[in-house]
């Protein structure tokens, strides 16, 4: 194996775990400013025994289930909610409400993207798909125009490019590459976007495009996808581009020889010139510094005994840029690293063990987590369940 893809299971193993410091063409009145709020979260007590929805939750946290796979989530809809529910993400409406949306993992052209949609008081108001005949659509990301973003976890998968309100057609986005996708993150200062791979060779992926658009954004029609390739001394993050993204005959992770593998990408989010990614191989979460291009380890399971977060999987901001990670497996719980680098168990799934927790994701208000457990408590994919746990998670 060459020496540059293989120097994370090596010398990257001995880095000292670090803090965390702190469509479609849409046009800019799309983009509604959540309001503004303060993390509570080095706040949040000890997690008490299961409720009547098998949620260990912190004294003043409530729960309740929203949905239900193969169940219509609104009386009012005859639409009923998707199998294997996974990545989601929440977006402000201009009543006031929100809409969560929410991928579904499922192949044989049987995935896709639904929504739910809530007024302001919290009421389901609606339900409804934004994506249909699609593929493991796995996690994903929100990009700041309005638009979700969904991942297909599948050989030479797409991005498509969806609108959470409906309005619109979703989109396929060949020019963000087509391989094993698992999560995408805007960054607005540059413009760049940056992606995950899902597999032991995986690679970290960063779209630059051609243009924006007149509405001041990225155009993801075309432009360069371009791979990491990471110094084993410096741990400086060299970009080179990807020579076929479409992979029409070589895997995109395979077409740069110095390409940096890492193990299993997962979730990504993008806060304050930091883009921090999980690598579930491995219990790592990474944080790449876009203004010095470093790269470095946040969070690293195997130095702690008896640690607290494994299984890392899909990630989440809190109001103040704190990583909130969901685990795929370990104990089944969200986890918060607050910025006095604090780990906080927010939520505990019990009875569930042949399942996954997916799709954290706060109200934009801050005052409501969602997520899923995607193969319920019967293990199965047509069994998910879907979450709102409200508190004093933010002012």
């Amino acid at each position: 194996m060459n020496t540059r893809r293989s120097f994370l299971r090596s010398t990257l193993s001995s880095l000292a775990v670090l803090s965390i410091g702190s469509l479609l063409g849409c046009s800019n009145n799309r983009i509604i400013k959540p309001s503004s709020s303060t993390s509570l979260l080095d706040e949040v007590g000890v997690l008490l025994p299961p409720d009547e929805n098998g949620l260990m939750l912190p004294d003043g946290f409530t729960s309740r289930v929203i949905a239900n796979s193969g169940v219509a989530p609104y009386s009012g809809s005859p639409f009923v909610w998707h199998d294997a529910p996974d990545g989601g993400a929440t977006f402000l409406t201009s009543d006031g409400g929100w809409i969560y949306v929410s991928n579904s993992e499922i192949g044989r052209n049987l995935g896709g993207v639904s929504s739910i949609r809530f007024d302001a008081a919290g009421n389901i108001i609606n339900a409804y798909s934004i994506l249909d005949n699609s593929n493991l659509n796995c996690a994903g990301g929100a990009t700041p125009w309005g638009t979700w973003l969904s991942c297909e976890e599948i050989n030479r998968g797409f991005i498509w490019e969806c609108d959470p309100y409906g309005q619109m057609m979703p989109v396929k986005r060949p020019a963000l590459g087509r391989f094993y996708h698992e999560a995408i993150t805007v960054d607005l200062e540059s413009n760049y976007l940056y992606m995950t791979e899902d597999l032991y060779d995986g690679c970290f992926y960063r779209f630059v495009p051609d243009s924006i658009n007149s509405n001041g954004y990225p155009n993801l029609s075309a432009g360069t996808l371009e791979v990491a390739v990471v110094d084993s001394v410096q741990f400086k993050v060299n970009w080179i581009p990807v020579p076929d993204p479409e992979a029409s005959t070589v895997a995109t992770r395979h077409q740069v020889d110095s390409s940096t593998e890492f193990k299993g990408g997962e979730g990504i989010v993008y806060y304050n010139g930091t883009v921090s990614f999980a690598t579930k191989g491995d219990n790592r979460i990474w944080s790449y510094n876009t203004k010095t291009e470093t790269l470095s380890v946040v969070y690293d399971a195997g130095v702690n005994q008896n640690p607290i977060l494994t299984g890392v999987d899909n990630i989440t901001l809190s109001q103040d840029g704190e990583l909130v990670v969901s685990e795929d497996g370990g104990d089944l719980q969200i986890v918060a690293i607050t910025n006095s680098n604090k780990l906080v168990p927010l939520v505990q799934l019990v009875g569930h063990e042949n399942s996954e927790i997916t799709g954290p994701a706060f109200s934009p208000d801050g005052k409501r987590l969602y997520f899923s457990s995607q193969r319920g408590a019967k293990g199965v994919s047509n069994d998910g369940v879907t979450f709102e746990v409200t508190g004093p998670f933010h002012s």
